[in-house]
């Protein structure tokens, strides 16, 4: 039977970096989940490989469906944006483990649905003041520059994923990422104990 290895934890810890080099480990053979949204496609996305882009129309259909297993909604200035998870035909538990980036609620949502013994969480973390130097040197980019967000993001985290959170998830198991290569190391050995 096959499980579901979830990357979670703060903005700027790492997260992106280590769920790619984990993904592109051949060894471990993980299969990516793409997720759905309903907020627009950004230049340099491919619908179906960075998300599935879904209107409204077609969200509202999925979900009477019930094959939504987690979804989050994010009043924006343009709208409300849905992301969601679906149980489509590309999770089969019964021939592949996957791996995928989320947030607290989202694994959560996800290990109820298929259960605690499929969906294992990756918890990385990284101390709050070089994950801010992270962010902040960041957002300097000219490309990116969205200080305000930065800090929204840093605070709601504080919240998102406070210790009580963590705890009540049951969440035990957190990575350190001090040194990527050594936190990338310690993840792939975690998984291969965990197959």
């Amino acid at each position: 039977m096959g499980k579901i290895y979830y990357i979670l934890g703060k903005s700027s810890t790492g997260k992106d970096t280590i769920y790619k080099k984990i993904l592109e480990d051949k060894e471990l053979n993980l299969k990516d989940i793409i997720l759905y949204t309903t907020r627009p496609i950004r230049d340099g996305e491919i619908n179906g490989k960075s998300y599935h882009f879904v209107d409204e129309n077609e969200y509202l259909r999925i979900k009477e469906t019930g094959a939504i297993i987690e979804e989050r909604s994010y009043d924006t200035m343009h709208g409300v944006w849905r992301y969601f998870t679906v149980k489509d035909e590309q999770i089969n538990l019964d021939s592949n483990d996957y791996i995928i980036i989320g947030v607290l609620k989202s694994y959560e949502d996800t290990r109820d649905y298929f259960g605690s013994d499929k969906v294992i969480p990756i918890y990385i973390e990284v101390e709050d003041g070089v994950r801010l130097q992270r962010a902040l040197d960041r957002e300097k980019k000219p490309e990116n520059r969205r200080f305000k967000e930065m800090c929204r993001r840093y605070l709601a985290d504080s919240e998102d994923f406070a210790d009580e959170k963590i705890i009540n998830a049951g969440i035990n198991k957190r990575f350190e990422n001090e040194d990527l290569a050594t936190c990338i190391s310690e993840v792939k050995e975690f998984i291969r104990k965990n197959r």
